[in-house]
């Protein structure tokens, strides 16, 4: 049994955020869950898919944030209680339906999980993404530990149906990753009777309705604010002349410093957990009295710039600050001693910050910059791309591990900005350009959002080539499944989608499908593409070699070694592969055996078959 299923109200258990957050939902009785996987939210849906084999939860990876949204509104609407899950630009794909969404409102419980990531540490970018509650006018929830996690979870579904529309729910890359003591509650059961009621005058968004649509949500609005203002997340702790506003983890942080600095009793602190709509009476009940008032958020000053204006709006002369002191900033995370200093110079206490341990006298460890696993396909298609087009041409690439064939010495990357823009920007810089261009997109992104721009390069006549890197699973993220995956070795029943089928329904004329791993017939591909006058496919098969041991696909070969004897130390496995296997030993490269898979791309490199396998 799945440990989240565990029925004892009560009972404390350990659990990552993420797992909070799953908990909170089956202690809600979610019936419905679909998502796109995207770090930092990947483990909230991985949870859902192996309760979905154990229980009534119907869970779908769906083939992006956008479907996923659709497809959990079918199920809201028609009553059921629905959660869908995904990463800060993930509800960028997912905003067309939103926006919409908000006006119509649902029937059951919708709780829609938005996970940020400050510091980009697995993301193109670090948007904000309280801005979208502001734009569609939705709720939206901030917990701030473990147990909130998991309590806001459950909350927020009865908050939607108590509203009528979808909740936002917003994390962080640290509160998804944090882990904590939860104490359970009790498991309500999977409510599946669904039926949808039709009435095409609400239901169906043709201007003469949304008019209609757009007043009832602001109305929607004006009771979520009465409720903001009674949500027992939005807090008040303390009673001191200066003040401290927080949300998410930074609240965190902040009561620790203001303990921390002996600051209580001259430090109140108000925690933001039903963020939007700001509880404005809260705040002004908040403000008054108050010398000054620091706001601690993450990211934009959303907080800070809606707390001056309540303060203007109201006469109230107190000073406001956030961005800019100490070392808050826009960009990046916060971190306990940022704060800590900054709540100090803030309200001029004196503060010493801990002495940092002396590690002068310890050798520098060595750097250990991202890279393509040992025996990772993607390192081969590259390779042989590179031997026929050289550095000349443009590689637009996407959004998956393969972005790593930006880094020396392959350098196969030049440009992207998000899911599937290798294949549209393809079609720019082919047009724009004289230059030949290649663009690289994985099997996961290319059902994403790949589609769609392959559709138009072949309708307006563009010259590219598009290599899909197709590794058999949605590697970066946690090896999730895609409509391309054959599920069989995982027991679950999916139909597989052919990559190549779809390709060539799409109009290509020529497409080739090659095994990476043999490099002199994907070298051989890869020149009859760079002929073609046209729109060209490769699409490079080879499961990801982790994905396969996980699924007990792995077909074991021999390791590979060096033969000294032979070796003129020319270092074209390193100097063109980097694969992490090799390594030098002195002057000499050596091959770890324990990393290497038997692939054989080096020994295919190597100018005096140096490389062998390993004898038995």
């Amino acid at each position: 049994m799945h440990k989240l299923l565990t029925d004892t109200p009560g009972e404390r258990m350990l659990l990552l955020g993420n797992e909070a957050i799953a908990r909170g939902a089956l202690e809600a009785g979610v019936a419905f869950t679909t998502c796109y996987p995207g770090t930092p939210s990947s483990e909230i849906p991985e949870q859902f898919f192996r309760i979905s084999q154990e229980t009534d939860l119907y869970f779908e990876y769906s083939t992006n944030e956008k479907v996923a949204l659709e497809v959990g509104a079918g199920a809201a609407v028609s009553g059921l209680r629905v959660m869908v899950t995904m990463k800060h630009v993930g509800l960028n794909v997912a905003a067309d339906p939103l926006m919409t969404l908000a006006y119509t409102g649902i029937k059951g419980g919708m709780v829609i999980v938005n996970a940020d990531d400050p510091s980009l540490f697995s993301s193109q970018n670090e948007q904000d993404n309280r801005y979208y509650a502001r734009l569609s006018g939705l709720p939206m929830l901030e917990p701030t530990n473990t147990q909130e996690m998991k309590d806001m979870t459950a909350r927020a579904f009865d908050l939607s149906e108590e509203l009528g529309l979808p909740v936002l729910l917003r994390t962080t890359t640290r509160l998804a990753h944090v882990r904590g003591p939860v104490r359970l509650g009790e498991l309500k059961p999977i409510q599946k009777a669904a039926h949808f009621d039709k009435n095409p005058f609400h239901w169906v968004t043709v201007p003469a309705v949304s008019r209609n649509l757009h007043k009832l949500l602001l109305e929607r609005y004006e009771r979520a604010k009465a409720v903001s203002e009674k949500d027992p997340y939005n807090e008040t702790m303390g009673n001191g002349k200066w003040g401290v506003v927080a949300n998410g983890v930074a609240f965190d942080y902040a009561s620790d410093a203001v303990a921390d600095l002996g600051l209580k009793d001259q430090v109140s602190i108000l925690k933001l957990g039903m963020s939007h709509p700001l509880p404005e009476q809260i705040c002004i009940q908040f403000l008054q009295g108050k010398e000054k008032v620091l706001v601690v958020e993450e990211l934009e000053p959303i907080n800070e710039n809606e707390l001056k204006a309540l303060a203007h709006e109201k006469g109230m002369a107190v000073t406001i600050e956030g961005k800019g002191t100490g070392g808050f900033s826009r960009l990046y995370e916060y971190d306990p001693g940022m704060v800590r200093k900054a709540v100090a110079q803030y309200f001029g206490v004196d503060y010493s910050p801990p002495e940092m341990v002396d590690t002068s006298d310890s050798p520098q460890l060595p750097g250990r910059p991202p890279n393509l696993c040992a025996g990772c396909p993607h390192r081969a298609t590259y390779y042989a791309v590179k031997q026929v087009y050289g550095q000349d041409a443009i590689y637009p690439t996407d959004i998956g591990c393969y972005t790593l064939g930006m880094l020396p010495p392959l350098s196969m990357a030049d440009f992207v900005i998000c899911m599937g823009s290798s294949v549209s920007s393809g079609c720019g810089f082919s047009r724009a350009t004289d230059q030949k261009v290649v663009s690289f997109i994985g099997d996961s992104t290319f059902f994403h959002s790949g589609i769609t721009g392959l559709v138009n390069a072949v309708h307006n006549n563009h010259k590219f080539t598009l290599v899909i890197l197709d590794n058999g699973t949605t590697a970066m993220t946690g090896h999730q499944i895609h409509p391309g995956v054959d599920t069989t070795p995982m027991g679950v029943d999916r139909t597989r989608i052919s990559i190549e089928n779809l390709v060539r329904g799409l109009g290509v004329q020529d497409v080739h499908v090659v095994k990476p791993f043999k490099l002199k017939k994907t070298v051989e591909a890869v020149e009859a593409a760079r002929d073609f006058d046209g729109v060209s496919v490769i699409i490079s098969e080879e499961m990801c070699p982790l994905f396969a041991k996980a699924t007990q696909q792995f077909k074991k070969s021999k390791p590979f070694y060096v033969n000294h004897e032979k070796c003129k130390n020319h270092r074209d496995c390193i100097n063109q592969l980097a694969c992490p296997a090799m390594y030098l030993d002195g002057e000499q490269v050596e091959i770890d055996k324990n990393l290497c898979i038997g692939c054989s791309v080096c020994a295919q490199v190597c100018p005096e078959n140096a490389i062998v396998p390993v004898k038995a």
